[in-house]
């Protein structure tokens, strides 16, 4: 490698190390803090901040903004961000509540994991079955693969005319499992000694050719995956499944499209979103609040303070979360640019 690729893998390595050490220092600090301001409201999961007052009935609006991927605990240089668990908190407790009468979900992803993506889609159906709550999807400048996953059942899908949405489909994305280095490593003369117990036990090595077979293996995988997001579409709404398989070919759609394809209802922003709700539902002056994260404890307020010294909070927290993920591969209903 040249000087600029040792220098880029040394500060990567560097960033990930000072991510680490500061989690280690906020898990052993956060408890004794958290206790302490207990009862303070610090250690609320979330909070409702008011949109519109109203008194005839309440509409709860949940953000879903970021890469649906569980990361686990919230790094210190994050103090925002998509976080999976309070996501679903945020759904238990909208669904719940007798006094809120819709929820709008407020969608701009380009999708994620499979699992994280069915769990929010699986919330949605639980609020609309279990709690006969009326869920509406509002889909900001994107909106694909799982970000158009969770937006499937709602009662009804907006977008913005330039939204991107669509992206039907699955990849198998994450880490460096879908490259082939092993002419890099020969070049530079370094061997691999992988020992397995089976065939296919080193599948999606970076380290080798992969054969027919295993690319076989992997695409049955996908295709199953492709069935499930297929009939989430065909169910949530209401289209036949060829339709639905002529468009899950993975390409993305404008609002526009997406609308003379059936996949969305209408176009708009969030507010034509919550007006449309108030009109289905028969509310005279609803209040409109919004869920926001509450400051959480010593690492939000942690990544808080670093946020104020460092111009390009948004670009390191991107990075440290980047440098973290999983470096095994993984199916993905994600779109890739």
């Amino acid at each position: 490698m040249n000087v600029k690729r040792w220098v880029a893998l040394v500060v990567a390595v560097a960033v990930v190390g000072i991510s680490l050490m500061f989690n280690l220092f906020a898990t052993i600090v956060s408890a004794d803090f958290d206790q302490a301001f207990e009862g303070a409201g610090l250690d609320d999961p979330f909070r409702e901040e008011v949109m519109e007052q109203g008194s005839d009935g309440r509409i709860a609006v949940i953000e879903l903004d970021g890469v649906i991927q569980d990361m686990g605990q919230e790094s210190a240089f994050m103090a925002a961000g998509y976080n999976h668990q309070q996501l679903l908190d945020m759904l238990d407790n909208a669904m719940e509540d007798p006094t809120v009468d819709g929820i709008v979900l407020e969608v701009d992803s380009p999708g994620g994991g499979l699992i994280e993506s069915e769990e929010i889609h699986d919330k949605i159906v639980e609020a609309q079955e279990t709690y006969e709550k009326t869920v509406y999807s509002s889909m900001g400048g994107m909106a694909a693969s799982g970000g158009y996953y969770v937006s499937a059942p709602a009662d009804y899908i907006s977008a913005h005319p330039s939204t991107l949405t669509g992206s039907i489909g699955v990849v198998l994305s994450g880490g460096i499992g879908g490259l082939n280095f092993s002419e890099l490593l020969e070049d530079l003369g370094v061997e691999d000694n992988t020992i397995t117990t089976g065939p296919y036990k080193d599948i999606l090595s970076g380290t080798r050719e992969m054969e027919e077979d295993e690319e076989e293996i992997l695409q049955d995988m996908a295709d199953e995956m492709l069935d499930e997001f297929v009939d989430v579409i065909v169910e949530g709404r209401d289209m036949p499944e060829d339709t639905v398989r002529d468009l899950a070919d993975g390409r993305i759609y404008t609002g526009n499209q997406a609308l003379d394809n059936g996949l969305i209802d209408g176009l708009g922003g969030l507010d034509d979103t919550v007006e449309t709700m108030q009109e289905d539902l028969g509310l005279e002056s609803p209040q409109v609040v919004r869920y926001q994260p509450d400051l959480g404890g010593f690492g939000s307020l942690f990544g808080a303070g670093i946020e104020q010294f460092t111009d390009n909070s948004n670009e390191l927290s991107e990075l440290v979360g980047l440098l973290q993920q999983e470096n095994s591969p993984r199916l993905m209903y994600l779109y890739e640019q």
